[in-house]
């Protein structure tokens, strides 16, 4: 499984572009892929830069995905109310998470 956090917070490079092409090119139905990100889908597209390799990234990374889309008040911006509240909010935020994950897992395993 490979995991990109921050996804798609710059612009990419030209070489940047070609490097994830072959990354995503080599994973494509065979090998997980989870990207974190704060970026719009709908800017995705730009960020890649180059329309030629954007339709095939996205088309690579879109193809039979699951979003999980999650809401709320970033983690990092919150204020615990009292002490240990801050834990036990990730502590949550982290259990639901696992249960998405167990979720798409099971759901993946199953088709």
């Amino acid at each position: 499984m490979l995991i990109i956090d921050d996804w798609a917070m710059a612009r990419l490079t030209a070489e940047q572009r070609r490097d994830l092409m072959e990354v995503i090119d080599d994973r494509h139905q065979r090998a997980s892929t989870i990207l974190a990100t704060q970026i719009p889908i709908e800017r995705w597209h730009d960020t890649i830069g180059d329309p030629t390799y954007a339709d095939a990234i996205l088309d690579r990374l879109v193809h039979n995905a699951y979003r999980i889309e999650l809401r709320g008040d970033s983690m990092r911006r919150r204020k615990p109310d009292m002490p240990g509240m801050k834990r036990t909010n990730q502590i949550n935020n982290l259990q639901h998470l696992s249960t998405l994950l167990t979720q798409f897992t099971t759901d993946h395993n199953n088709h």
